[in-house]
């Protein structure tokens, strides 16, 4: 099954390292966070990879037409500009379809940008900068029992801060720390879709985001499936996030499927 990626946002809200490159060209242990969301997919044998580009683009089409040689140890001789490869890791088994859908597209019009690519047939989506450990045979399998149009991994995010619990008499009686919020549900951001999800994606699309009138849409019209996840997740939102996964990727890197 292809996997659309969402890779064109600016990623605003770390600019300390967006304004220099895309969001999933930010490393997290010396590869990009777009690399370890492909390895994820590649696990389970997803391989086959469409990547909706935009703001700064040309980095992620150079990174993966430079792949080997990035990955390699190389004399260049630049008296006669020839090149020498001395070692060469096993390349990874993907194939990535890069497309230029705007420095400006919403997601959702990304999104009805690339459908060509992703032939009539389910496919699955996520975004450029969140690593999970959900199980993706178990949702594409959820996805299949469902017969939605779309599947929907819902997590429940664990809060910034940690609880102070009181008491009635206004005693401080323990603490947890950045617990879940057990009662709400919120977008994980993998998803499994139908092509008929291109009925979804009007004319407008390129002004439209993808969370706002397609899901909509699709929820009122009894077309979107939940998929929970209670385990491992995490976007990189923020500088701190990435400070995060790095601590995490040297220590207990809890996405790593491969």
């Amino acid at each position: 099954m292809k996997v659309v990626i969402f890779a064109g946002g600016k990623g605003t809200r770390i600019s300390e390292e967006s304004y220099l490159r895309p969001k999933p060209m930010i490393e997290i242990g010396e590869r990009p966070i777009l690399w370890h969301i492909m390895k994820i997919y590649a696990s389970y044998g997803h391989n086959e990879f469409i990547i909706c580009c935009g703001y700064k683009g040309w980095m992620i089409k150079e990174y993966f037409l430079n792949y080997f040689m990035h990955n390699s140890d190389v004399t260049v001789n630049l008296a006669d500009n020839s090149c020498e490869v001395h070692h060469s890791p096993t390349g990874e088994n993907f194939k990535v379809t890069l497309v230029d859908t705007g420095l400006e597209t919403q997601t959702a019009g990304r999104l009805r940008r690339v459908l060509k690519y992703t032939g009539n047939e389910d496919f699955m989506l996520t975004y450029g900068d969140g690593v999970s450990d959900v199980d993706i045979n178990a949702l594409v399998e959820n996805h299949k029992q469902s017969g939605k149009i779309c599947t929907m991994t819902c997590i429940q995010a664990g809060s910034r801060f940690g609880v102070v619990n009181v008491n009635d008499a206004g005693e401080v009686t323990g603490f947890v720390e950045k617990p879940a919020d057990e009662g709400t549900w919120i977008n994980g951001g993998f998803f499994v879709i139908k092509p008929e999800v291109a009925n979804y994606l009007h004319d407008n699309a390129d002004s439209v985001m993808w969370e706002r009138q397609p899901i909509d849409d699709l929820a009122r019209n009894g077309q979107m499936n939940a998929f929970r996840h209670r385990g491992f997740w995490k976007c990189m939102d923020t500088l701190r996030d990435k400070e995060d996964l790095e601590n995490l990727w040297q220590t207990n890197p809890l996405w790593k499927k491969w």
